[in-house]
């Protein structure tokens, strides 16, 4: 099994909601989250929305009016060895825009997972 993290814009999350349960994934966690990238941050919450702003707002800021932290949302899903290139596949559909911030996709194997209300454990824990 592996657990699959992904970073992603905020406004991206409904289409990739849909994405990912049309695709038979509707089982996800969300989490509100902050960081940055090599960018440093430049262009703030204006320009995760449009990226194109970016480069604009990079040569206009001073260092003391940058933004440093990023307004992201973490997803994550739990999936079968099998399925993992079907989830990427899906997450960089719904989010790719060839703009730096599109995110970053996290493929960590799992030693064992345990459905806490049952015991199952393994793949029976997961479907």
């Amino acid at each position: 099994m592996k657990e699959i993290m992904t970073l992603i814009r905020r406004h991206k999350v409904p289409e990739t909601k849909k994405a990912f349960e049309d695709a038979g994934f509707p089982a996800l966690t969300i989490q509100s989250v902050e960081g940055r990238g090599k960018q440093g941050g430049i262009g703030g919450w204006a320009a995760e929305i449009d990226p194109e702003l970016n480069s604009v707002m990079s040569a206009d800021l001073a260092d003391d009016t940058k933004f440093n932290w990023i307004p992201k949302r973490l997803l994550t899903i739990v999936v079968q060895d099998d399925q993992v290139k079907d989830v990427v596949d899906v997450i960089i559909k719904a989010n790719q825009t060839g703009h730096m911030g599109d995110g970053k996709i996290f493929v960590c194997p799992l030693k064992e997972v345990i459905r806490v209300r049952t015991g199952e454990v393994g793949r029976e824990a997961v479907v």
